[in-house]
């Protein structure tokens, strides 16, 4: 490790701050993002540096007085509030990661072509997700400061709870394929991409979900 590399351990940081090369020896860790071969800060705190297990590469990351315990890092599964949809993106708040509820929420944001797997061109945000909505999404390499990228394209991803539009409050849809929801009560259907739960992924006091279509196709039969 040399001075022009990487920058002291015990370091001063402040936001946008680059600290590192990127690259097989230095990765990206907690309190910090990547961006064109170089890691950067995205807290105001102190520069910490570990071995990987694994890799046996440097986790480069920046520790602040003020830092929850938990922060979403790149590869998480998060829980998010869908709060604006467009035609290009989605944009969300994000509560959770796995089960841990966050100390505050930071903001998501979801390109088309990262909603699916299959069809990038063509996929419509709005037949995905609505404001309100309740996701899984997992966190990809950060790119700026201020926002976190989401992937919704694995199958385990995507819609957990949402309420149908002029659905009483409180009554959430179930879904009835892994393309539409329903609501119980006034039986309006709508186009979701829904997720297929595995529930060490989402904390189920706050979250309580039943998201299972193959399941609710028994119950009706």
């Amino acid at each position: 490790m040399t001075p022009e590399k990487v920058k002291e351990v015990g370091k001063i940081c402040i936001p946008g701050m680059r600290l590192s090369l990127l690259n097989k020896e230095y990765i990206s860790g907690p309190g910090t993002y990547e961006l064109k071969g170089y890691i950067y800060a995205t807290l105001a705190g102190v520069l910490k540096m570990e071995e990987d297990d694994k890799t046996k590469a440097t986790i480069i990351s920046v520790e602040s007085p003020r830092t929850p315990s938990v922060l979403p890092k790149t590869g998480d599964v998060v829980t998010a509030k869908v709060t604006v949809v467009n035609s290009r993106l989605v944009q969300c708040i994000i509560l959770c990661v796995g089960p841990s509820v966050l100390v505050r929420p930071y903001k998501g944001i979801l390109k088309k072509e990262d909603i699916k797997s299959t069809d990038k061109d063509r996929i419509d945000p709005y037949k995905c997700f609505r404001p309100g909505d309740v996701i899984l999404a997992r966190v990809l390499p950060m790119t700026e400061i201020h926002w976190y990228h989401l992937s919704t394209a694995e199958n385990e991803l995507g819609v957990v709870i949402a309420t149908a539009a002029g659905s009483p409050q409180g009554v959430s849809m179930v879904p009835i394929s892994w393309s539409e929801m329903q609501c119980p009560k006034t039986l309006v259907k709508e186009p979701r991409k829904v997720a297929r739960v595995i529930p060490e992924n989402i904390n189920q006091e706050l979250f309580p979900v039943h998201n299972n279509p193959e399941e609710k196709e028994k119950e009706t039969k």
